[in-house]
């Protein structure tokens, strides 16, 4: 009976133990989702791409009720359709943050949490230079603290068995002799048990995230930036991709697309501002020697009097970056033209980017977390999708009050073999 208490008290410490350090774990998650998500184009306290995030919640529509937040979180387009505030943001900023229908609510709490916390926003010098943020070395001084304690803890045991020892040999009480710890079928069983569990763990989420790219920038054979063409110069995105509007395939622009412009404009000069593309490790990129590798290509010589001749081409190999399984079916032009889904809600900001990378995780359960929150443009008027008046009982739910909107998951937009072929 001492044996199995002794046990059950040591159960119950590694389990304070996995609590402790899971608080510890988990007490930067709004930092650090905030990081992952927003910071791209956000600041907490300055303008970066997008506006700054401190205060949120006491400007614009979420500041009378925070569920509009969740809404424009979850689907940027569709909530700043009815919106005079967030399209005064696009005016302002112009573009439309994309959409995030993966974050649940309490994460999003975590990040409002985060970036409304004075504390997180990190305190300032006299200067007036942010101070540096010490919120990683305080978890790890509470994780050294949790450890001491801990180990404390297993001394005072140990301690606390051996006087039950000497006073048991004092009354003359008999023991049998302690097994050792690694002969101990009970410490055995539980380090296995635990072994199985943290296994099983790191198996599956490395078997879940097998295929998948996110954060993939590959090298290209000319180094092309979206944000000179699509921000700086606001060149449309279907002027490259007309595929994403018309068909399945977003399709990769022909060189007659790039030599429509660059047949007059031989070299970068970097615009009013005099912007400088950089490379990921900072090096400054030349961008008339980029477009002197597309003549190449091209096989064209540019001068006075000079024409292309396409006969003479040869197309550059382009590394594709989002790639799906082949047993995924994904249709652009349904998703632009019909779901009116703006480019970055899967693609991120590619107007600010100057090597694109895949921002999204085009995972099963991120596509289907989209599907449960994206609803869809159903009035039957000029202004909506006039297919959608197949579906006469949504029609007449909502003007019986039943329901006050229709997401893709009520059209089937959750069967298997919608992307499965």
């Amino acid at each position: 009976m001492n044996l199995l208490k002794s046990h059950a008290r040591k159960s119950v410490l590694v389990g304070l133990l996995f609590f402790v350090f899971h608080i510890s774990a988990t007490a930067q998650n709004g930092e650090q989702l905030f990081k992952q998500n927003c910071a791209s184009c956000h600041a907490i306290d300055k303008v970066l791409a997008g506006p700054a995030l401190g205060g949120v919640l006491n400007r614009g529509p979420w500041a009378e009720d925070k569920k509009h937040l969740y809404e424009w979180v979850h689907n940027p387009a569709g909530f700043m359709a009815k919106d005079p505030y967030t399209q005064g943001l696009k005016a302002q900023f112009g573009s439309v943050m994309p959409g995030f229908p993966q974050l649940k609510e309490g994460e999003i709490d975590a990040i409002i949490d985060h970036v409304m916390n004075p504390r997180t926003a990190g305190p300032k010098t006299p200067s007036g230079v942010p101070a540096e943020d010490h919120s990683g070395q305080n978890a790890l001084i509470f994780g050294i603290i949790s450890l001491v304690l801990a180990i404390i803890a297993l001394i005072l045991m140990q301690v606390n068995s051996n006087l039950k020892k000497l006073s048991d040999d004092h009354e003359g009480i008999q023991r049998p002799e302690a097994v050792p710890f690694y002969r101990n079928k009970i410490y055995i069983a539980l380090l296995a048990l635990v072994l199985f569990v943290v296994g099983g763990y790191y198996v599956a989420k490395g078997a879940i995230n097998l295929g998948r790219q996110q954060g993939y920038a590959p090298t290209q054979p000319i180094y092309f930036s979206h944000k000179v063409h699509a921000g700086i110069n606001q060149i449309n995105c279907l002027y490259c991709h007309g595929g994403a509007w018309e068909s399945k395939h977003a399709g990769i622009p022909t060189l007659n697309v790039c030599m429509n412009c660059h047949e007059v404009v031989n070299e970068y000069t970097g615009g009013p501002d005099k912007y400088e593309m950089k490379d990921e490790k900072g090096n400054v990129i030349n961008g008339t020697a980029e477009i002197q590798k597309l003549y190449e290509y091209a096989g064209f010589t540019p001068g006075p009097g000079a024409q292309w001749d396409p006969a003479k081409a040869k197309s550059p190999e382009w590394v594709k970056i989002h790639n799906l399984p082949d047993h995924v079916y994904f249709n652009h032009a349904q998703h632009t033209r019909v779901g009116n889904v703006q480019c970055q809600t899967c693609h991120g900001n590619i107007q600010t980017m100057d090597k694109v990378s895949q921002q999204a995780e085009l995972s099963m359960g991120w596509c289907i977390n989209c599907h449960r929150e994206t609803k869809v443009n159903f009035n039957t008027d000029s202004t909506g999708n006039r297919f959608y008046s197949l579906y006469e009982k949504f029609h007449n739910d909502i003007k019986a009050g039943k329901m006050d909107s229709v997401t893709v998951e009520n059209i089937g937009g959750l069967e298997c073999q919608k992307c499965h072929y």
